[in-house]
């Protein structure tokens, strides 16, 4: 055979030999988790943590077992986190929202479907083309410098103060920000501390976990609807001071979440001062602030207001998202904080540290647009806006109604009404034959009711030591997303009943 022909036959197949394992001339050391990094393995989500796993679990199981899943239930329901549009939950999108980022993702649509899309959709879309080129691409590590510039003016007719879009910070979600902002806060491992409200979300203690941060917890006051005590975050100060442990920040979630509590301008103003005076920078979440059921009693005042009708020199970053309100745009990761009175040798900082991820998603940004720019009354898309966002801000007032009022009808339970946010957050009483029954589970109290509730009815919650609580206090949070609301709440009547009469 020629060299040249020589050229053209298959080499010999090699084929492992799968009869004995390989055998290294070293010894290697396997990837466990003890050798993984310590601040990684202390982080805790209780919001998808164990209950969330078995949830998924049952759900794959009603899906491939069809009418022999051999579940006591036919569905599961999850009502462990604000999730709007998630499977079961249903929250309509809105349609100017995906309107617009439909031609964002293809912009030939407007002329293949010339009929489809309203005028100030397709004007709207044009005018974001212009401005970010195709969405496929990156943008300004701080967000699309226009998209911003919106922000800035939302937040401007909003509280009546200029804003400045250069310290405007657009995020793949609220969550991608505050992460930012601990990270950089905390300077001595362990010893530099962010003050956290309890009950609260917990992405806070998770992400001061991750970056070794400490915890100061500062109880709000259920018997007042869980308002903020300025007398309780001084303590918790005081006690950090103690521990030797640097508080470096103040967190106040506005409207509450779990509790959906909104702080008055009063609180907010003593809160400002009390930042003053500790130096402390303000991190206000105030992603639920359209999500308010009783706007004439219980309104929303954002903390940058606030700082500028006191000339208050603290340092405040505010956070907002597509992900709550009416919105309900989870999925897509958008949201921006605005940073009041940093410096620009900080603001420069974050830029750096933003630009290691390169830049938000850019559909998230687009959300945002929408989010701060909806339809104005007298453009096409207006009534249809407005039918769909008070439907839905409906919808949530009246099941939030529904539920507290049934719930607090059952024997040892009691729950705040909750004037805003997505949630409630029950108190139960819990008979000490569970206490000790969980006890012997290795569970939280808290926790063991939660997991018999999701195996009997398939509601998946979230216990209240996911989120904080007092020595002995037991509770969980709901959302109040779930449509058939007397469905849902005749299913957790009939379990607490049972449990209770179980353990009694």
């Amino acid at each position: 055979m020629s060299k040249t022909s020589s050229l053209f036959v298959s080499p010999p197949v090699l084929r492992p030999r799968l009869s004995r394992p390989l055998r290294l001339p070293f010894s290697m050391r396997p990837l466990t988790v003890d050798s993984l990094n310590p601040a990684v393995r202390n982080v805790q989500y209780a919001v998808r943590g164990e209950l969330a796993i078995k949830a998924e679990e049952y759900r794959v199981r009603l899906q491939e077992h069809g009418a022999d899943h051999g579940l006591p239930f036919d569905r599961v329901i999850s009502s462990n986190i604000g999730n709007p549009q998630q499977k079961g939950l249903d929250q309509p999108p809105l349609t100017f929202f995906r309107q617009v980022a439909a031609l964002m993702e293809w912009p030939d649509l407007a002329n293949l479907a010339p009929q489809v899309f309203p005028k100030d959709v397709i004007a709207r879309a044009k005018e974001l083309y212009n401005e970010t080129g195709s969405i496929g691409a990156y943008s300004h590590s701080q967000g699309v410098p226009f998209i911003r510039k919106n922000v800035a003016k939302f937040i401007s007719d909003r509280d009546g103060y200029p804003s400045n879009p250069n310290h405007i910070f657009l995020t793949t979600g609220a969550s991608a920000g505050v992460s930012l902002l601990i990270s950089m806060l905390i300077s001595k491992p362990n010893k530099s501390g962010i003050l956290i409200p309890i009950p609260q979300y917990p992405l806070y203690t998770a992400t001061l976990a991750q970056y070794s941060g400490a915890a100061i917890p500062y109880h709000l006051d259920e018997s007042a609807e869980w308002s903020t005590s300025i007398a309780e975050i001084k303590a918790a100060i005081d006690k950090a001071i103690q521990d030797d442990v640097e508080p470096r920040a103040l967190v106040i979630i506005n409207p509450g979440n779990p509790t959906g509590a909104l702080l008055n301008k009063e609180t907010q103003a003593a809160v400002v001062k009390l930042c003053e005076e500790h130096s402390l920078v303000l991190l206000a979440d105030e992603v639920y602030q359209s999500n308010l059921h009783r706007p004439a009693t219980h309104p929303f005042t954002s903390f940058k207001k606030v700082v500028r009708d006191l000339n208050s020199p603290i340092p405040l970053i505010s956070f907002h998202s597509i992900s709550k309100g009416v919105s309900g745009e989870c999925g897509r990761r958008g949201g921006y904080f605005e940073c009041t009175n940093l410096s620009d040798d900080v603001i420069a900082t974050m830029y750096k540290m933003v630009s290691v991820s390169l830049c938000p998603p850019l559909q998230g940004q687009i959300g945002v647009d929408c989010l701060v720019r909806p339809p104005k009354q007298g453009e096409e898309s207006y009534p249809l806006w407005k039918e769909e966002t008070d439907r839905t801000h409906k919808a949530l007032a009246e099941r939030t109604q529904t539920m507290t009022a049934r719930l607090n009808k059952l024997p040892g339970v009691s729950c705040v009404d909750s004037p805003g946010a997505l949630y409630l957050y029950p108190r139960i009483e819990l008979p000490e034959k569970a206490i000790t029954a969980a006890k012997a589970a290795g569970k939280e109290p808290d926790a063991f009711y939660a997991l018999a509730l999701l195996d009997a009815t398939g509601i998946c919650v979230v216990p209240g030591s996911g989120f904080g609580q007092k020595e002995g206090e037991y509770h969980y949070r709901l959302t109040c997303l779930c449509p058939g609301v007397d469905e849902y709440v005749g299913k957790l009547e009939n379990f607490h009943l049972e449990f209770t009469r179980k353990y009694s």
